[in-house]
């Protein structure tokens, strides 16, 4: 179904109930706003490696179609879409580290990274969607929190999909030099055979250690 309207476009659609669409971001683009960011982090919960968002613009004239929460995509959708995304799209990919991680703590570092990304953008965005509830509080320019955003922006679907490939790739590359930890399947998450390795090879120095399953580890080995 095409649009009534459109500000600066004339092919925007709308993807259907059971995926997210472009309404939030005309919304804004109906406020006075120009460029609109959606942004999505991935990777709170596993137990190693980086936390990292993506902060995407799209042109509202080249959306690539079946933009979706990159939960309910296959691994070969994702990419296939993600680099659809990197050639009609702004993208900009940011991350926290372990040690940040460990030192503010995981809601923090997640939206440090978010940080990161948006001040990745050239030129920088007018305002940012936010997937969650909260506003990282360092953001300096205009944003709306959107809970479940993934599910019902289409520019922070694409934020979702980027980081979800982009943090898949790094914890593959993690994998080649500590392995014995899945983390090529698991991507770091706390798979069984994730913390049957952390028994059997100890933590390594891409572990969360302010996370209580490897907190535990190295109180025991240290007692």
């Amino acid at each position: 179904m095409l649009l009534p309207f459109c500000i600066g476009c004339s092919s925007v659609r709308l993807q259907g109930m059971n995926g997210p669409d472009f309404k939030h971001e005309l919304d804004v683009l109906a406020e006075g706003f120009v460029r609109v960011a959606g942004v999505d982090e991935v990777g709170r919960g596993p137990l190693a490696g980086p936390v990292v968002a993506a902060a995407v613009i799209l042109d509202p004239d080249n959306i690539p179609p079946g933009l979706n929460d990159s939960k309910k995509l296959s691994a070969p959708r994702r990419a296939a879409l993600s680099e659809a995304i990197m050639a009609s799209a702004r993208v900009s990919v940011g991350h926290a580290s372990v040690e940040e991680i460990d030192s503010l703590n995981i809601l923090r570092a997640s939206h440090l990274a978010m940080v990161r990304a948006i001040a990745g953008l050239d030129p920088e965005p007018d305002i940012a969607l936010i997937d969650g509830n909260m506003i990282p509080r360092d953001l300096t320019l205009p944003a709306r929190s959107i809970i479940r955003g993934d599910g019902v922006s289409l520019s922070i679907a694409a934020a979702s999909i980027v980081a979800k490939i982009w943090r898949d790739r790094v914890m593959w590359d993690l994998a080649q030099q500590f392995p014995g930890y899945g983390w090529e399947q698991n991507a770091g998450y706390p798979s069984r055979t994730h913390k049957a390795a952390l028994l059997d090879l100890g933590v390594t120095p891409h572990h969360r250690r302010s996370f209580k399953p490897i907190h535990n580890i190295l109180y025991q080995e240290n007692n």
